[in-house]
C-alpha cells in the first residue's frame, strides 16, 4: 500500500504541502528507508538507555558527594529525554514502515504529524542544551571553585533540567503557535521542520539550527578550557587526588556527549542552514521539497539516530571502575610457593 496525501498533497497550509508521494515508491529499494532499519536501531538505542539508567540509579544510591549526585542528575536527565525521544517516536514510525497507512485519511487534521514534529524538534534541541548545560556546570566548578558557596543540590540540579525541557518545549511549540509548521517527511513516516522557502519557515529552522550550532560550540568552549584546568593541577594531597580522580571522571564523560553530539549533529544542522539559505531566492515559488533535499535530511536525521543510541554507552563504558580496570589490565595469574624437590631420607636410598 502506498502512501498518498489524497487532495491535501497540492494544499501549502497542510502539514502534506512539502511532501511529494511519489518520491516514496522507491523507497523500499533503498536501505535507509527499510523498516527493519527503523526497528533495529529503536530497540537498541531503548535497551542502551534502559540499562544505562538502571547504572544511574544505582550509581547515585552509592554516592556521598554533593558534585558528583549532581552531575548523575544532569546525565538522567539526558538519558530520559533519550529515551523517551526514542519511544515516542518508534511508536509512530515502525507501525508506519510495517502499515503503510495513509497520513491524509488517519491525520486529516495534521494533529499526528504536529506531535511527531514537536517530538523530533523537543527530543532533538533538549541533548544539546543538555550537553551545554553540563559542560557550563562543571566549568565553573573546576576553573571557578570559589565563585559558589556550594556545589550544586540535586533539587536545583533538577530545576535546571526542567528548565531546559521547558525551553525546549516551548521552541516546539513554535510552529503551533504559527512560526513554520511541521510537514510529512520522505519516504512519509514522520514529520519535522519544513525547509521550503517562505518567511515563518525559514526564521524557525533557523532559529533551531543556530541554537544547535550554539549549544555545540558553547560546549566545546567550556570542556576545552576545563580539560587544560585539570591538566594543569599537580599532585596533591591523596584526598584531593581521589577528589580529581572523580573530576576526571567526568570529564571524559562529558567530552564523550561532545564528541558524538558533534558528529551527529552537526551534518544536520549545517544542512537545514544551507538549504534554507539557499532556497530563500526562490520564496514563494518553491512548493515541494526537491527529491535530494527530502533524502538527504532523511540521511541525516538517521545519522543523530545515532546520538541517542550512543550516550548511554559513554556513561556504561566511561565510569571510574572501567577505566580503572582497562588501565590494570588482567590479572596475573596467582603464584603459589615454589616447589622445590624433596630430598630423598637416608633410609630410601
Amino acid at each position: 500500500m502506498e502512501p498518498h496525501n489524497g487532495s491535501a498533497a497540492g494544499r501549502p497550509d497542510t502539514c502534506f504541502g512539502a511532501f511529494n508521494a511519489s518520491d516514496g515508491r522507491n523507497s523500499t529499494q533503498s536501505s535507509i528507508t527499510s523498516r527493519w532499519f527503523s526497528t533495529t536501531f529503536g530497540l537498541i538505542g531503548l535497551c542502551s538507555n534502559l540499562f544505562a539508567l538502571c547504572v544511574l540509579l544505582r550509581s547515585s544510591r552509592q554516592l556521598s558527594s554533593r558534585t558528583r549526585s549532581s552531575f548523575l542528575v544532569f546525565l538522567c536527565g539526558l538519558v530520559v529525554t533519550d529515551f523517551m525521544g526514542l519511544l515516542v517516536t518508534a511508536s509512530v514510525v515502525i507501525p508506519y514502515h510495517f502499515v503503510k497507512f495513509a497520513w491524509a485519511e488517519v491525520d486529516p487534521n495534521c494533529h499526528l504529524c504536529n506531535f511527531l514534529g514537536f517530538s523530533m524538534v523537543f527530543f532533538g534541541q533538549c541533548p544539546l542544551l543538555l550537553g551545554a548545560t553540563m559542560a557550563g556546570e562543571r566549568f565553573f566548578g573546576i576553573s571557578r571553585p570559589f565563585s559558589r558557596s556550594t556545589s550544586v543540590s540535586k533539587r536545583r540540579a533538577w530545576s535546571i533540567v526542567g528548565l531546559v525541557w521547558g525551553f525546549s518545549c516551548l521552541l516546539g511549540l513554535l510552529p503551533v503557535l504559527g512560526m513554520g509548521r511541521y510537514t510529512l517527511q520522505y519516504p512519509g513516516s514522520w514529520c519535522f521542520l519544513t525547509l521550503l522557502p517562505d518567511a515563518g519557515n525559514a526564521v524557525f529552522c533557523l532559529l533551531f539550527a543556530l541554537l544547535g550550532i550554539f549549544s555545540v560550540l558553547l560546549s566545546f568552549v567550556f570542556n576545552t578550557v576545563s580539560v587544560v584546568t585539570l591538566c594543569r593541577v599537580y599532585h596533591d594531597r591523596e584526598s584531593v587526588q581521589r577528589r580529581r580522580d572523580s573530576e576526571v571522571e567526568m570529564m571524559v564523560q562529558l567530552v564523550g556527549i561532545m564528541v558524538i553530539a558533534t558528529i551527529c549533529w552537526m551534518p544536520l544542522l549545517i544542512f537545514i542552514v544551507q538549504t534554507v539559505l539557499q532556497q530563500l531566492p526562490a520564496a514563494g515559488r518553491l512548493r515541494v521539497l526537491p527529491g535530494e533535499t527530502q533524502r538527504l535530511l532523511l540521511l541525516y536525521v538517521r545519522l543523530v539516530t545515532w546520538n541517542q543510541i550512543l550516550d548511554p554507552w559513554v556513561y556504561i563504558l566511561c565510569r571510574r571502575a572501567v577505566l580503572q580496570r582497562g588501565q590494570r589490565g588482567p590479572r596475573p595469574p596467582a603464584r603459589g610457593p615454589a616447589l622445590r624437590p624433596k630430598r630423598a631420607s637416608p633410609g630410601l636410598q
